[in-house]
C-alpha cells in the first residue's frame, strides 16, 4: 500500500517539515507497503502493509528529518534496516541515524490458537471456562463424570500404556451355563448307585468326586445325575453312573490297581473316575473329535495320572502293557485277542459282549496262556469298532 492509500504517511513527513523526513516517510511507506501488500496478497498482507508502512514512515521521518529546529544536517540512510519491517519499531529511526537505540519495549508476540493453547488457557485461566467445560480427571466432587440424566459420560484421557494393553489379548474361558446341578444332586446319585448294589466305598467316593455335568452339553446339565446314559455326539453316549461304578468295582475287586487301560474314552467321564481308584490310567479313543472333547473336559481337572491316546482301541496299547485292569466302553462279539495278551497275570478285564443282547463279562488271566471268563449281568453299549476316524 502506498502513501496515497494511507494519508498518515504523508502527514508524518509534512508535519515534521523536513524534506528528508518527507522522502523517508514516503519512500518507506511506498516501498514497504507495496512489497508487503503484494507479497502477502491477502487481508493479512494489507494489515501488515498498513501497520508497517505507517509506523516506519513515522519513525523514519522523525529520525531522518529530525525536529524542525534541528536543521538539514541529519540525513536518512537507505536501504532501510531489516528491523524497520520486522516489527522492531523501537530502533527503526536509531538505525537510520546511528543514534543510540531506544530502550526495549515489550511487544507481545502474535497469538496463534492451537489445541495446546486451549489446554494451557484452561489450566491458567480456570475462571474463563464455560459452564459446560469438562473437569480434569479425578477433580471435582466426584471422579465420575457421568451423572444420571446428564447425557453420556465423557471419555477420560487415556494413558500411553492404553494401546499396549489393548494389543495384548486377554484369554478368558466362557463360563458354562450349567443349570439345575448341585453337590446335593451328585450325592443323591451316589446313594442310588449304592442302593443298586455297588458296595465298594472307594468307587462310590470317586463317583461323588467327579462332576459328571462337566462332561455333557450344558443343555443336558439338569439330567447329569439321573441314572441314565446321555448322548455326547458322533453316535456315542456317556454311560449311566451305575454301570460305570459296577464295572470298576468288578475290575478292582477290593484290591489296588496300578496300571489300567480304558478302551473308548468318549467324553472322558469314566477315565476321570478311574483316575481316582488307580495309580496310572491310559485311555484310547478312535474318534478324533471325541478325543479332543475329552481333553477339553479333563483339562480343568488337571489329572496328573491320566494319559489320553488317539488310536484303534482294539489293538490296545502294547507300549504301556501289561495292565492290572482293562475296561471296555463298547461291546464286541468277543474280546479282542490283543487285549487279552496285554493283561497282566492276575489282572482283570471287564467288557460288554454281544450284539442285540449284551452282558458284562469278567475275564481274569490266571497264567501265561490261561484266562477264565465269567458272565455277570445284562447291559447295553454302543458297538466296538476297529480303526480310527
Amino acid at each position: 500500500m502506498s502513501s496515497r492509500d494511507g494519508k498518515p504517511d504523508g502527514k508524518a513527513g509534512n508535519n515534521l517539515g523536513n524534506n528528508a523526513g518527507n522522502n523517508a516517510g514516503n519512500n518507506a511507506g511506498n516501498n514497504v507497503g507495496k512489497n508487503a501488500g503484494n507479497n502477502l496478497g491477502s487481508n493479512l498482507g494489507n494489515n501488515v502493509g498498513n501497520n508497517v508502512g505507517n509506523n516506519v514512515g513515522k519513525n523514519a521521518g522523525n529520525s531522518a528529518g529530525g525536529k524542525p529546529e534541528d536543521g538539514p544536517e541529519r540525513r536518512s540512510t537507505f536501504p532501510l534496516p531489516l528491523s524497520s519491517v520486522t516489527g522492531d519499531r523501537r530502533n527503526a529511526a536509531s538505525s537510520a541515524t546511528g543514534a543510540a537505540p531506544a530502550p526495549r519495549q515489550a511487544f507481545p508476540p502474535a497469538k496463534v490458537a492451537t489445541p495446546q493453547t486451549a489446554t494451557r488457557n484452561a489450566a491458567h485461566y480456570p475462571d474463563r471456562q464455560g459452564a459446560h467445560a469438562r473437569p480434569a480427571p479425578g477433580t471435582g466432587p466426584s471422579s465420575s463424570w457421568f451423572k444420571p440424566g446428564h447425557g453420556h459420560p465423557a471419555m477420560p484421557a487415556r494413558p500411553q500404556s492404553y494401546a499396549a494393553g489393548r494389543a495384548q489379548p486377554v484369554e478368558a474361558a466362557a463360563p458354562r451355563a450349567d443349570h439345575g446341578v448341585s453337590d446335593a444332586m451328585r450325592h443323591a446319585m451316589v446313594m442310588r448307585v449304592a442302593k443298586q448294589g455297588v458296595r465298594d466305598t472307594v468307587v462310590l467316593a470317586a463317583l461323588e468326586t467327579v462332576p459328571r455335568h462337566r462332561f455333557i452339553e450344558p443343555a443336558l446339565s439338569a439330567q447329569a445325575y439321573v441314572d441314565a446314559s446321555l448322548p455326547i455326539g458322533h453316535n456315542q453316549t456317556i454311560s449311566q453312573p451305575y454301570i460305570v461304578a459296577r464295572m470298576i468295582e468288578v475290575m478292582r475287586n477290593g484290591g489296588q490297581l496300578n496300571h489300567v487301560l480304558e478302551i473308548g474314552t468318549g467324553c472322558g467321564y469314566q477315565a476321570a473316575v478311574l483316575s481316582c481308584v488307580a495309580r496310572e490310567v491310559f485311555s484310547i479313543e478312535r474318534i478324533k473329535p471325541l478325543h479332543e472333547l475329552a481333553k477339553n473336559n479333563l483339562r480343568s481337572l488337571r489329572i496328573a495320572n491320566l494319559r489320553l491316546h488317539y488310536g484303534d482301541g482294539m489293538l490296545g496299547l502294547p507300549q504301556a502293557a501289561p495292565f492290572d485292569g482293562i475296561i471296555l466302553a463298547a461291546a464286541g462279539l468277543e474280546v479282542p485277542r490283543a487285549l487279552l495278551e496285554q493283561l497282566a497275570v492276575g489282572g482283570r478285564l471287564v467288557a460288554p459282549v454281544g450284539d442285540r443282547v449284551q452282558h458284562l463279562q469278567l475275564i481274569v488271566r490266571t497264567g501265561k496262556a490261561e484266562w477264565t471268563s465269567e458272565t455277570l449281568e445284562g447291559c447295553h453299549f454302543v458297538p466296538l469298532r476297529s480303526g480310527t476316524v
